[in-house]
């Protein structure tokens, strides 16, 4: 058996076409000239028959009955979902967990921050059917079902919007990245749809990859203000950009050795459109773009 992964969704949050966005792009999608994309998830599988969730966006539900592998049964309620690994907690990677509720024998994978942040969700889950949640960052990683292993590694500090203040510094990392190795073919997935800043650490995991699905939500320095006039750049929004000399990119450019995908688009960035400089600039780097439901083989 061969890792498989699935790619549910690769828009950042909002989707695109955003709901309430007229930008150039978001039209474009509108009168269909654009492909249109749901919101960031993945899943993956060691075996073909255990499937574990990279997130889970508001569009779960779409996105897993547009899936054949994800599909239920034999029996009536049989399903080949095992759990999810979620890699923070923003509003656009756990609000579908609610689609979820009522599954049984699910476990959850997260960073203590963003256990003790979705306290309430956890519990409102549990009155349908208990889950278990795990630390992510526990020593020595994690083994799934289906013959993977999973090491999660923090990349990022970003508290999300909606925790106040007084509850937004519990110990340990916001923004984790995940490590996935298939202990048959020995193949290597890294995941890491968040990353505020470049490191060291991120530059090794890259190394031994056979394959990289890495935030491209902007990609430049000032595509919110240019793009939307709002004055908000991506700094303060805890995405590294694709562009620049300390960019994704640049950083992706030495690990050529892999497979390198951008992921979690946010509706601005030019890599929307097939048929931008932009684009083309990182398919010359041998970096890529995919759709909805592209499925990648390890």
């Amino acid at each position: 058996m061969v890792v498989r992964v699935v790619l549910l969704g690769t828009a950042a949050g909002g989707g695109f076409p955003q709901w309430n966005c007229a930008c150039e792009l978001c039209t474009a999608a509108r009168n269909g000239e654009l492909p249109s994309r749901t919101q960031e998830c993945a899943a993956v599988s060691g075996n073909g028959r255990d499937w574990w969730l990279l997130n889970a966006s508001p569009d779960l539900r779409a996105q897993l009955t547009a899936t054949p592998a994800l599909r239920p049964g034999p029996g009536p309620r049989d399903t080949p979902l095992r759990g999810i690994l979620l890699t923070d907690a923003e509003a656009d990677h756990v609000t579908g967990l609610a689609e979820l509720r009522g599954a049984t024998g699910l476990k959850v994978y997260a960073a203590q921050p963003v256990r003790a942040v979705l306290g309430p969700a956890r519990a409102a889950l549990d009155r349908y059917t208990p889950w278990e949640w795990a630390d992510s960052l526990a020593d020595g990683g994690f083994v799934l079902a289906g013959g993977l292993v999973v090491t999660a590694h923090p990349v990022g500090a970003k508290v999300p919007k909606y925790v106040p203040v007084q509850v937004s510094q519990p110990a340990g990392p916001w923004v984790t990245a995940y490590r996935v190795e298939d202990l048959a073919s020995g193949g290597v997935l890294v995941y890491a749809p968040c990353v505020g800043a470049w490191s060291t650490e991120l530059d090794e995991l890259c190394a031994e990859a056979d394959c990289v699905l890495l935030d491209g939500t902007f990609f430049a320095a000032d595509e919110m203000g240019t793009a939307v006039r709002s004055g908000a750049g991506q700094a303060a929004m805890g995405h590294l950009p694709v562009a620049g000399a300390n960019g994704t990119l640049a950083a992706l450019s030495r690990h050529p050795g892999a497979r390198r995908i951008y992921t979690h688009l946010n509706n601005t960035n030019p890599l929307l459109d097939p048929a931008s400089p932009a684009r083309a600039r990182v398919c010359e780097k041998g970096v890529e773009v995919l759709p909805d439901g592209a499925e990648l083989v390890l």
